[in-house]
Order: structure tokens, then C-alpha cells, then sequence
């Protein structure tokens, strides 16, 4: 890519036309901003004079279109070499800085895999979050249940194990994986080395869409075994692969086997959704719905190939990819996607036979889609106004938190904060707090010091303040809150405590008012429901915060507590066994075989782990 070219606007706003006479016909990327400096839009141009002079026309645009260029102050462009380079940048501008106007995917849920680790005896696993396991990891897959399938596929044709290193590395005798033919027992050493990881092999190739090549692999080695007379062993291969080839008859697409993505955009206004229906090596791997921010676009073209650069610019594209309308940028796309793939992709939009009928699926499953999100968005805009009434607001509130706290005991006390818009949960926006340096069980000063964290970098530094404060707990807990909003000099947020009801019972909870009062709403009040379900997130928030800092917490007590056992010696026993749970199991003798652990020292940790006298 070559130098940046910034246009500064004069002192009477911005000349878009004299700022287009300084542009060349290179192709590139421009941004348009604000005059505080946000970028309110980012594109990409074959040719940057002719795309941006299309802004300072005098043809009629859309309503969308006119209010953006009503905001620019500035803009700034980028020349690259040619217009793949364009699209690529323009995706990672979009991302990073979330301009206001464009079309945005948005997908805060992460995508399940199938994970084959990378050790002597691999596992087959399903696996979410953070690829930070070394292995192969295949996929995305559009939902947990079709990598569930898959993997109940696999077990059965590959015996490959699932279970996790602590139970593999302790095990004496065979489970009920290997009783029911899902396993081929490596724990104890059932298998071959050489048989595990032919099969680990095999595995690789059917996630890999190389199933052909896999039947060609298997038909040799059963003509082997045939030759070799171990008939017995070519009967199991022939089962296989009429196995394999029985799974790949069902999900043939005009008689090829299918590697393709079929997409389709539903629209009502700016209101979009996009169903992903996704085919990988044949198989029907489901399908999955997406709610891009379109930035008040009513175009679905352009909201599908917003989502087509975007999507695959961060997940493989597959061979081919149907559209259920025609794009501006589809031969762009392709040639871009083909260029990062390695490998030829096609986007099309015009298909007969078993594709169309696949197309049409999509279509009515996007509008079925699109419809339930916006009876459940119109039912949460009711409970909203509902709760505005039911607490005398002068408007809905937009942003609401609520703060939790969860202990044992006083053990391990974690707070919650969650955020809940005009859509629901903002998951991205949840937080939790571990809470130090106070008594145990002192909810009152563990709510404090949540709070104070949360609002003391609000009233510093201009952060976000909520509407709505919910605050789960009587009036204790309430007089904490207007405590720390009175320290910091925070106003204009409503607080609401919220009080269980006689004998903790569901829907009779009170409210808790600022002037003192308190609202018993009664269970079929929809404000009040609206109240629960943003106190049940709460709640469930921090429960789960608290029980991992509890099981971390007493994982590292526990052999702390041991004589002899500091950090490097800690960390080795939980690598080796992975995990306390792992340790647990393990005998004596089997704990003595990790480095730095002799006999007498083993000898204590089995026995503290146990509630054993050392001398038993």
C-alpha cells in the first residue's frame, strides 16, 4: 500500500468537491469523520475520484446517505495496489474502528469446533473459546448440536478417546466408551500405537472433506488385509467405508458432494437477519441466524455483501458460496476470497435444481428469524415502558446495570455487573469483581467496593453511566449504592434496590425506591419481570465468577498447605495430572514419578489429599 492523502475541511465546513478534485483514480479505502474525529463511515473505491465525487453529486441519495454527509468535517483515504487489497483493508478498518454508518456484523458468540489435540494418544473433543490448545481445531460449525453430531459420528467409525488427560493418564481399566464401541481403550493399552494413529489420520482426512481420498486409503488397506487373510480385519474396513459412504448419499447436492455456504437476507425496514445454511464435504452442517447493525440501510444487497466480506474475512470460506440475490461485489469477493483461501472460491446467485431449493430453505428461515426478533424486541420495548410507568421515569430506560454479590461462607466473594439495552443483554459490557481486604460475609462493604470500582473510572474519566441502577438486596445494600454515587458526585441515575419476597417467592419481590418507598408489583406486573430477568443474569453472573475463584482458590490451598510444595513444584503436579482432580486419583507411587518428587514427599500429598495421617 502506498502513502495516506488526509483532507482537512475549511473553516467553513468541508469542500467534498474540492477534496475529490485532489484525488487520483487509484483504487483504495476512504474514511469520513466527524468533527470530533469519529469515522462515521469507511469504504473502498476501485477508483477513489469517481466513488467519493458520487457523495458531492447532486443526484438524489438516500435519507441514510444525507444525514452522514451532513456530520463530515474531514476525510481521509488510503491508495493500495489494486481492489482486493481495498476490500481487505476496509474489513480491518470496519472492525477495529466501528464506523457509525456502516452495515456491521454483529456476533458476539463464539463459534464450536472439533478439537484432535496434538499429543501421543490424540483426543476428538468439542471446543469452544479461546484456540489455545495445540492441535487441529476444524470448523466453525454453526451450532453446538452439529458438532455434537459429528463427534457422535467419529467416536463411533474411529474409537478415537474424549476423555480428558486426568482420567486417560489414571485409568487401570477400560470405561463404558470402550463397552459400547466408542473407544478404543489407549488408556490401557488396547490399541496399537500404529492402529491409534492410522485412525487419528483418518479422522484428519473425513473433517478435512477428504472423505474420497479417505475411501481410496481404507478400500487399499482392506484389499491388504484381504491378501494378508485377516479377513476379520478387512470385514471391519468394509463396514467402514460402506459407513462413510452411506453418510455422504444423504447429503449430496445435485449429485456432488456439497462444500458450499447458502445465505439469504431478510429485511422489515432496517431490521436485518441473515441465515447462514452451511454444507461442509456433504454434509448438512445446519444452520445458523445473524442480526447485522445496519446503520439504517433498507438495502438487503448491500447488507448481504457487507456481511459476505465481513464473515469470511474472519472464518474459511468454503468452495462456494450462494447468494439468494445478486451483489455489486461478487466477482471482487470472489477473486479476494479465492486469493486468502489459497484456493478457487465461487459466489453466485443464480443456481437451478437442489441449489435453489436450498435457497428458497434459506430465505424462509431468514424471514422466520427476523420476525421472532422483532416480536421478542417489540415484547421487550413493552417491558420496558412498563417499568418506565411502574417506576414514574420521564423515558425508558436505555441502559440498565445491576450489581450482585456471591460468596460461600464469606469464601472467595466475586460482585457482578450486568448491562441490559433496549435489545436485552449487552454481554460484552458484563464485569465481575474480586473482592479483597474486607470481612468475610460483609456483603454490605463488598457491595461498596464493587461500586466504587465501577463508577470511581465512570466519574474520572466520562465513562458510561447507566439509566437504571438495579441493585440486588434490601435496603443495606441500596444505602451502599447512594453512598458511593454521593462520594464520586455522580447523579442523573436512577437507583432501585430489589428486595426478595416473603418466603423468597418468585415475582413478589420489592422494590426498593429512591424517595423510600417500595413497589410490591405482584408476578404478572411485565415491568417487574423485566426487573427479574436482569436480576436472575445478575445473579447467575456471579455465582459462576464465584464458584471458579472457590475451586482455584482451594486447588492452590490445598497444596500450599503441604510442606515442601512451593510454586515450580505446584504447577509440575497439576501439568502432570491435569488438575487437582487428576492428582486426586493418583496413587502414591504415580505422584512419586513426577520430577522433583521423591517418595516421602508423595507420600504427604496423597495423604493431605486424602485427610489421611502421613504415617498411614
Amino acid at each position: 500500500m502506498s502513502a495516506s492523502t488526509d483532507g482537512m475541511p475549511p473553516p467553513e465546513g468541508f469542500d467534498g468537491k474540492a477534496f475529490v478534485a485532489s484525488l487520483s483514480n487509484a483504487p483504495g479505502v476512504y474514511r469520513m469523520l466527524a468533527a470530533d474525529g469519529a469515522v462515521l463511515y469507511v469504504g473502498k473505491a476501485a477508483s477513489l475520484r469517481k466513488r467519493v465525487a458520487n457523495y458531492f453529486s447532486a443526484s438524489p441519495k438516500p435519507t441514510r446517505i444525507m444525514a452522514m454527509l451532513a456530520q463530515v468535517a474531514a476525510m481521509e483515504v488510503t491508495v493500495t495496489r489494486n481492489e482486493v487489497e481495498a476490500l481487505l483493508l476496509e474489513n480491518q478498518l470496519i472492525k477495529s474502528l466501528k464506523p457509525r454508518y456502516n452495515v456491521m456484523l454483529r456476533d458476539d458468540k463464539s463459534y464450536p469446533y472439533v478439537l484432535l489435540t496434538q499429543e501421543d494418544w490424540p483426543r476428538l473433543a468439542f471446543h469452544r473459546g479461546a484456540r489455545g490448545i495445540p492441535g487441529r481445531y476444524f470448523g466453525p460449525y454453526p451450532s453446538a448440536s452439529t458438532v455434537r453430531e459429528t463427534l457422535n459420528v467419529m467416536h463411533k467409525l474411529f474409537r478415537l478417546r474424549s476423555c480428558e488427560d486426568s482420567v486417560f493418564r489414571n485409568r487401570s481399566r477400560p470405561c463404558l466408551q470402550y463397552q459400547i464401541g466408542r473407544c478404543s481403550a489407549p488408556c490401557v493399552g488396547l490399541v496399537s500405537g500404529p492402529d491409534y494413529a492410522a485412525s487419528v489420520h483418518r479422522v484428519a482426512l473425513f473433517l478435512d472433506g477428504r472423505s474420497d481420498e479417505l475411501t481410496d486409503e481404507l478400500n487399499a488397506a482392506m484389499e491388504r488385509a484381504s491378501a494378508g487373510l485377516e479377513f476379520e480385519e478387512a470385514a471391519r474396513l468394509r463396514d467402514l467405508v460402506a459407513s462413510i459412504r452411506g453418510l455422504q448419499a444423504r447429503q449430496y447436492v445435485d449429485g456432488r458432494v456439497a462444500d458450499l455456504d447458502v445465505l439469504a437476507c431478510a429485511m422489515q425496514g432496517s431490521s436485518a437477519c441473515v441465515l447462514l445454511l452451511a454444507f461442509r464435504d456433504g454434509r448438512n452442517l445446519g444452520t445458523r441466524a445473524f442480526f447485522p447493525r445496519t446503520s439504517g440501510s433498507e438495502d438487503p444487497a448491500e447488507v448481504l455483501s457487507a456481511f459476505v466480506s465481513q464473515y469470511y474475512a474472519e472464518q474459511p470460506p468454503p468452495r462456494e458460496i450462494v447468494l439468494d440475490r445478486a451483489i455489486d461485489d461478487a466477482a471482487l469477493l470472489e477473486q479476494a476470497l479465492s486469493q486468502t483461501a489459497g484456493r478457487r472460491v465461487q459466489v453466485r446467485a443464480s443456481v437451478r435444481g437442489e441449489r435453489a431449493s436450498y435457497v428458497d430453505l434459506a430465505r424462509r428461515n431468514a424471514a422466520a428469524a427476523l420476525a421472532s426478533r422483532i416480536d421478542s424486541q417489540s415484547a421487550q420495548a413493552a417491558r420496558l415502558e412498563a417499568l418506565r410507568a411502574l417506576l414514574e421515569l420521564g423515558e425508558a430506560p436505555q441502559r440498565i446495570e445491576c450489581f450482585d454479590i456471591s460468596h460461600t461462607m464469606g469464601e472467595a466473594t466475586v460482585a457482578s455487573c450486568v448491562v441490559f439495552g433496549p435489545e436485552g443483554p449487552v454481554r460484552s459490557q458484563y464485569r465481575r469483581y474480586n473482592i479483597a481486604g474486607v470481612a468475610p460475609g460483609d456483603d454490605y462493604a463488598a457491595m461498596h467496593q464493587a461500586l466504587t470500582r465501577r463508577f470511581r473510572r465512570a466519574a474520572e474519566q466520562g465513562g458510561v453511566l447507566p439509566d437504571l441502577l438495579l441493585i440486588d438486596g434490601g435496603a443495606g445494600q441500596v444505602a451502599q449504592a447512594r453512598a458511593v454515587l454521593g462520594e464520586l458526585g455522580i447523579g442523573g441515575v436512577t437507583l432501585v434496590g430489589v428486595a426478595k419476597g416473603e418466603a423468597r417467592r418468585a415475582g413478589h419481590e420489592a422494590l426498593l425506591l429512591p424517595d423510600g418507598r417500595e413497589l410490591r408489583p405482584g408476578p404478572d406486573a411485565p415491568g417487574l419481570q423485566l426487573v427479574q430477568q436482569v436480576r436472575d443474569e445478575a445473579h447467575r453472573f456471579a455465582i459462576t465468577g464465584h464458584r471458579g475463584r472457590r475451586q482455584k482458590a482451594r486447588t492452590v490451598s490445598r497444596l500450599e498447605d503441604i510442606a515442601g510444595i512451593g510454586p515450580r513444584r505446584r504447577g509440575s503436579l497439576l501439568r502432570h495430572f491435569g488438575g487437582l482432580g487428576g492428582l486426586k486419583a493418583a496413587s502414591a507411587e504415580q505422584i512419586a514419578q513426577v520430577e522433583g518428587i521423591n517418595a516421602a514427599l508423595a507420600g504427604r500429598i496423597y495423604a493431605s489429599l486424602h485427610g489421611l495421617d502421613a504415617a498411614d
